[in-house]
């Protein structure tokens, strides 16, 4: 995982950055792929690391510090633009109802055009 994606992914955020931020940690040790790059990100000032313990089973956690929200919101990708019908289809998911896609349109379609 490159720098950018453990930053995104330690918040809970997409790969364009979006998204509601909840949490802010990511768990890995020594003599994994992506130690080396959080403590790149702790060098950086991007993550602050805590050592690891038994709860973690000894693997360090490091948290993302404003700094590193600052550089997810900066060098995330723009997300690509929706047509209407994908917005539509968005907010059907969104509403979390227990109808279908067809019902829902039927239901809330004008609304959601």
């Amino acid at each position: 995982m490159g720098l950018l994606h453990i930053l995104q992914h330690s918040l809970g955020v997409d790969q364009y950055g979006q998204g509601e931020q909840y949490r802010n940690y990511f768990v890995t040790g020594e003599g994994s792929l992506d130690h080396p790059t959080c403590m790149e990100a702790v060098r950086h000032g991007l993550m602050v690391r805590r050592a690891g313990n038994a709860l973690t089973d000894e693997m360090d956690v490091f948290h993302v510090t404003e700094a590193g929200r600052t550089y997810v919101s900066e060098n995330s990708p723009a997300a690509p633009k929706l047509t209407a019908s994908q917005r539509r289809y968005q907010r059907f998911l969104e509403h979390d109802s227990d109808l279908s896609f067809g019902e829902w349109l039927r239901t809330y379609g004008r609304e959601a055009a």
